[in-house]
């Protein structure tokens, strides 16, 4: 059973949670504990821990994810409806690939049941098992990873938290529709790396246009399946991360405005977060960075594709060449436009002939110009 990968919480988390008062969230979550396993078809979204750091290099010290818990139990929850499970810990196997395979089919069997995992490591090359997870869905995946690296590699050099994405673009079976980057700083990473992201018609946007108008990240995420989160795109002013020093990145009330816009995402079904560096700072922002998305998932709106489009507004802008149509929604002001999908397309992709797109794009087809994002899903379907 796949769940048989996944060891208890540690007792000192559960004499902890006993302590708290019935309001603190660590009250309302079922624990994966010596004596009990939480009823799997009544979670919604599941914790799961991965103490796996062998595919970064410059870790020196075993995960360990216990003061995260504590800082994250410790606090108040929303006005929430989801059931919240914590499932313990995936502990290091024998060889880095154990452990992909063992947090490949934990992810899997969660997302096929409808629930959402959030896997705290560890090192980012646990991405991909997580992406691996999606095999047997049949569908193409989005993923968003919010970074101040691309983390591509030399195949050569195998797998390693530098490089997890180009095994994730190389390897079969290629379940990749896109990959966008938000975060990233351009003296990280060589002009040959962006010139491939250009090429691949991926999406990559700058810290500084993030930092500047954090709403341009909104349809990124809305449209992501998988959502990985680097903690080293975050300051270390702000992360406490002394070990691995980064005088620019997100700040914490920017890294939880990108979490709970990936909650919020009605598609978002795996969040990962890693580069933990084992500190009491960084443990409190990472509590706050998934405290963040489990209110965003509470306060999804199932919105199109998944409702009527009678509740939206089609708008229709001709161009010289071309006639975009745009929607947008009623209830929370958000916008989609349209993709053709090209006869003889694989039918998983027809998922894709809504693009969340934002106003600004919309604004921006007015004065006849097509939006970078359209153009590059177009270009991509006719591949």
């Amino acid at each position: 059973m796949e769940f048989d990968f996944l060891s208890p919480v540690d007792n000192e988390i559960i004499q902890y949670i006993k302590g708290l008062s019935s309001q603190h969230l660590g009250s309302k979550v079922a624990f994966h504990s010596d004596n009990d396993f939480p009823d799997i078809d009544q979670v919604t979204i599941a914790i799961i821990g991965v103490l796996e750091n062998r595919g970064d290099v410059k870790a020196f010290e075993a995960v360990n994810l216990n003061v995260i818990r504590k800082e994250l139990y410790g606090l108040f929850p929303g006005n929430w409806q989801s059931s919240i499970a914590d499932l313990g810990d995936i502990l290091p196997g024998n060889s880095l690939e154990d452990t992909y395979f063992a947090l490949q089919k934990v992810a899997s069997k969660l997302i096929k049941k409808d629930i959402i995992p959030i896997i705290i490591g560890g090192s980012q090359d646990l991405t991909y098992p997580l992406y691996r997870a999606y095999d047997s869905m049949e569908q193409m995946v989005n993923l968003v990873a919010i970074d101040s690296k691309f983390d591509f590699g030399k195949q050569e050099d195998g797998i390693s938290s530098n490089s997890y994405l180009s095994k994730i673009i190389l390897d079969e079976p290629n379940n990749l529709f896109n990959y966008s980057n938000i975060g990233y700083q351009t003296y990280y990473n060589s002009q040959e790396e962006i010139d491939l992201i250009e090429k691949l018609y991926f999406d990559a946007y700058r810290l500084g246009e993030i930092a500047t108008n954090i709403g341009l990240s909104e349809p990124v995420l809305r449209d992501a399946d998988i959502v990985s989160i680097d903690l080293n795109a975050v300051k270390s002013s702000c992360s406490g991360n002394s070990i691995n020093f980064t005088p620019n990145g997100f700040d914490g009330k920017e890294i939880c405005s990108l979490s709970r816009y990936a909650g919020i995402s009605d598609k978002v079904s795996s969040l990962g977060l890693f580069h933990h560096n084992n500190n009491k700072e960084e443990s409190v922002l990472i509590a706050q960075i998934i405290w963040y998305f489990i209110e965003g998932v509470n306060y999804r709106s199932n919105e199109y594709p998944f409702g009527s489009k009678e509740n939206y507004i089609k708008y229709i802008v001709p161009l010289e060449t071309e006639e975009l149509i745009f929607y947008k929604s009623n209830k929370t002001d958000r916008w989609w436009i349209e993709i053709n999908i090209f006869e003889g397309q694989h039918n998983k992709l027809k998922k894709n002939t809504l693009l969340p797109c934002s106003h600004e794009e919309y604004l921006t087809a007015c004065n006849q110009e097509i939006p970078e994002r359209w153009w590059k899903a177009q270009r991509k379907n006719s591949i």
